[in-house]
């Protein structure tokens, strides 16, 4: 196993550094666009957490160091310790050491995750931890359609979208208890009007960046037919924000039937603004329409940090076989990066992992429908 992964690493590094070679990394000079991101040097945290987390933030690093090469940028990386594995050896599953040490560097990639479905003692999710303790309040997921040769089902062309989520509050703030001798559960939902604000700011700033087709329209997301006073504050806050942004479209939609349409036409939304936990499914059921998670990236950002993760999870079915696709994380760390350098590069590591979309299936993870396992395909990797 360890062979295969080893090889996956390389089987997938080859073909990326082919296309990232042929884009536009020898193109455009840097750009001095701010104070901060004239750095040279940067200090990145990696936590890869539990299953393919071990597996593919690896390959998001070694991408990041032929950026570094070809640029003659320096990257400092620095290995964190988190998740469920954690917590079985240490007794928490996100130690202090790993919060302190990321408050410490330029920006983070965190990998997956085993969060196990039923209750364990003592354990709760770092990421949702860590979320809250680097004030990472927005999560920000991007899907756009794939060229790919072959797509997977349901599949869908002509999509470009990004679903910001709050990230602090909603259910998330994990608030529970038990009554009636164990009977009756009870779950706080926190809804703020200083998140709200800070998201929806935040969405309709993207919407005015984007100004996809020069019509720029963000979605608010709510369910305030029926929560009333929870998602009735996060609705009128966000009203309150698109005012301050008369030039970009809003429109409002009950979350079950955001997920409806976001099935059916997915092609006319652009932003789409929701609380945590709408966010977190909406985004997921976005995925499956672009190709899957294993090609979808999220960033998860506050006012000075980013941390850039895939979207999907830990896949311990599949941990150690060396077929766990990268590209989402590979995604995550060019959503890194353009926070700290300049924006043709990472553009041209998108551009890289499209064009190696297009390839045969050959150069491609299973799930994206691939025939070979690595040890099968390197010989074909020589020759390109």
């Amino acid at each position: 196993y360890q062979r295969r992964v080893r090889g996956f690493f390389f089987f997938v590094s080859l073909p990326l550094m082919f296309c990232i070679r042929q884009l536009t990394f020898a193109a455009t000079p840097l750009k001095k666009f701010s104070t901060f991101n004239r750095r040279k040097s940067f200090r990145i945290g990696l936590v890869p957490g539990d299953g393919i987390g071990k597996e593919v933030v690896p390959a998001a690093r070694k991408v990041i160091e032929a950026v570094a090469a070809e640029k003659k940028l320096s990257f400092d990386f620095e290995d964190f310790e988190a998740g469920f594995e954690t917590f079985q050896k240490l007794g928490t599953s996100l130690p202090e050491e790993t919060v302190s040490g990321l408050k410490k560097c330029h920006g983070a990639i965190f990998g997956a995750v085993s969060s196990p479905s039923h209750k364990v003692e003592g354990y709760s999710s770092p990421i949702v931890a860590l979320r809250k303790k680097l004030d990472l309040y927005a999560n920000v997921r991007p899907c756009t359609s794939s060229p790919l040769r072959h797509p997977p089902t349901g599949s869908q062309d002509n999509i470009d979208l990004v679903i910001v989520r709050e990230n602090t509050e909603d259910l998330y703030v994990k608030r529970e208890r038990l009554e009636d001798s164990g009977k009756t559960a009870i779950a706080e939902k926190v809804i703020t009007e200083y998140a709200t604000t800070r998201i929806a700011q935040l969405a309709y700033r993207l919407s005015v960046k984007r100004n996809k087709n020069q019509s720029p329209m963000v979605t608010i997301v709510h369910k305030s037919n029926v929560m009333s006073v929870s998602d009735g504050l996060f609705r009128d806050v966000c009203l309150r924000v698109a005012k301050q942004f008369p030039n970009v479209k809003t429109e409002e939609q009950l979350v079950d039937s955001m997920l409806y349409r976001l099935i059916r036409e997915p092609s006319r939304y652009d932003v789409i603004v929701a609380p945590n936990l709408y966010g977190d499914i909406l985004s997921d059921g976005a995925a499956a329409l672009v190709g899957g998670l294993g090609l979808c990236a999220s960033a998860n950002q506050g006012d000075t940090f980013i941390m850039g993760e895939p979207v999907h999870g830990s896949a311990p079915d599949i941990e150690g076989k060396g077929v766990a696709n990268p590209l989402a994380c590979i995604r995550a760390a060019a959503i890194l990066l353009e926070g700290l350098v300049d924006p043709t590069i990472p553009r041209a590591i998108n551009n890289a992992v499209l064009e190696l979309m297009k390839m045969e299936r050959e150069y491609l993870t299973p799930d994206l429908g691939a025939v070979s396992y690595t040890h099968l395909t390197l010989p074909t990797i020589y020759s390109v």
